[in-house]
């Protein structure tokens, strides 16, 4: 090998073992947090009806057994209610040895929620990665 094909050679070699790194795992993440009509997300919308389900989704990648993802709903100003009052709070315990997928938290259709706006805080292993906002009306 000469001088002129090392660098070449390096560099794809690090392309390569960068590519595997990545289909053997990769970083524990929780992305993509968005409120939706449906648990895959894909009906994505920021405002709800009283009466509507409503779901939180985000992208959880590169999960092991043990993570822990944690949601905490919050009342931002309904009347008649004190500001950042906790609603309630639900967790998701991975079993599965690797996971990445969505995951969700919802409401049931009929919860008849009062109108104004709402905030759920996503945490992942107890560390708080985003905030979504939402409104009834």
């Amino acid at each position: 090998m000469n001088k002129r094909t090392l660098p070449i050679f390096l560099a794809v070699f690090a392309l390569m073992a960068a590519s595997l790194a990545c289909s053997f795992g990769g970083e524990l993440s929780l992305s993509n947090a968005r409120m939706a009509f449906d648990e895959d997300g894909e009906q994505p919308t920021s405002v709800f009806a009283p009466s509507d389900a409503i779901y939180v989704v985000a992208d959880l990648s590169n999960a092991t057994v043990g993570t822990v993802v944690n949601s905490k709903w919050y009342y931002v100003s309904v009347e008649g209610v004190a500001p950042n009052t906790l609603i309630d709070e639900a967790n998701i315990t991975i079993e599965d040895e690797s996971f990445s997928g969505t995951v969700h938290f919802f409401f049931p259709a009929g919860s008849d929620w009062p109108v104004g706006a709402y905030a759920v805080e996503l945490y992942l292993n107890d560390t708080l990665i985003q905030t979504v906002t939402f409104s009834v009306q």
